[in-house]
């Protein structure tokens, strides 16, 4: 089979998924966690990731564990480049072993053998603006160190999903997840000293670097961005073939939602495919029926024009965001609504 041909397989199976999780559950036991994601998504799970665990648990260390020839350590205001492995970066190694090896008992003791599996890393610019350099400055600073660290990423984004495939029989697909993307092309990510702030970054350059990581990456390739303004049309444009985000932050008539409606619709027309986030990350007070999750994809696709079968397409339920924060009953609960409403949009219940 072609690249070509692999590349299209892959991407009708993420279409064929109705829901998968975004990343983060609550607590601290990798293989309750594993458990519950495999669970509540069958079709698309994803190893889960327990930031509640501290140092080398977050976004940025559990990526800098998968770094090749680089490492980092704590330093009072996050995480620095450090000279040799350390403690505080062994200890991120140690953390993602231990979840995979986790992920390995959930799916012996459960008898489930996904198909299709989702593992996520910090993209190049949100890792590059959360570890800082010798100076103090943050790595995208810095050209040459930036492009290192791409390299470094791309390289050990490599190893990590021929690992994983090889301990799960699955067909791995890579998140980045890139909260700081808006921010980094705004110029507002602020300086060591937090009087000033880190100059924009011109679009033409965020994207090229984020190309060069996905082009290596297999199909279908995800970035989760769910800031208020998701740059989707950038997104598209470096090789993304599918875009999270938080649909709650997206519509309206005016503004930044709006041109972030119209850029869904750009990436909608190329064939795209959406993570919708719409179930809270945490308890609601009242009941959440999966009509009322359903009503911000519903009014977005209304308001663009498409026709609602396009949500059964071209759209995956997941929550807003991750569910470090929710409580292990809600989250259990979350993934199971991401799940049910990702069905109801391929099979819509008769007063929809």
């Amino acid at each position: 089979m072609s690249e070509e041909a692999m590349s299209e397989e892959a991407m009708s199976k993420l279409q064929s998924q109705g829901a998968t999780g975004i990343g983060s559950m609550p607590g601290d036991d990798p293989v309750e966690a594993a458990k519950i994601v495999l669970g509540e998504l069958p079709d698309l799970p994803h190893l889960p990731e327990l930031p509640n665990r501290g140092l080398g648990a977050d976004i940025i260390g559990r990526t800098a564990a998968l770094l090749v020839d680089l490492a980092i350590e704590e330093v009072p205001s996050g995480y620095r480049v450090a000279a040799r492995p350390g403690r505080d970066h062994q200890r991120a190694v140690n953390l993602l072993r231990a979840d995979l090896d986790a992920l390995d008992e959930a799916i012996e003791s459960t008898g489930a053998a996904p198909a299709l599996l989702k593992v996520q890393a910090a993209g190049p610019w949100t890792l590059a603006a959360g570890i800082e350099l010798r100076s103090g400055n943050r790595v995208l600073t810095d050209g040459g160190a930036l492009r290192e660290f791409a390299t470094s990423l791309t390289e050990g984004l490599a190893a990590h999903v021929a690992e994983v495939e090889a301990r799960t029989g699955a067909k791995v697909v890579v998140q980045l997840d890139e909260p700081d993307l808006p921010a980094v092309l705004g110029g507002r990510l602020r300086t060591p000293s937090g009087l000033g702030t880190v100059g924009a970054v011109e679009p033409v350059d965020v994207q090229s670097l984020l190309r060069g990581v996905l082009d290596t990456l297999p199909a279908p390739r995800i970035v989760h961005c769910c800031a208020a303004d998701p740059p989707v049309r950038l997104l598209r444009a470096a090789g993304a073939d599918a875009v999270a985000l938080d649909v709650s932050l997206v519509g309206g008539a005016a503004g930044t939602a709006r041109d972030t409606a119209e850029q869904i619709g750009e990436f909608w027309d190329g064939g795209g495919t959406l993570l919708l986030g719409l179930v809270p990350t945490t308890a609601p007070e009242r009941r959440l029926t999966l009509r009322a999750a359903a009503e911000p994809a519903l009014r977005l696709v209304d308001e663009l024009g498409y026709p609602r079968e396009l949500l059964a397409r071209h759209a995956v339920v997941t929550p807003a965001c991750g569910l470090a924060g929710a409580g292990p009953e809600w989250a259990r609960r979350a993934l199971a609504l991401a799940r049910d409403l990702g069905r109801a949009f391929v099979d819509p219940p008769t007063d929809w």
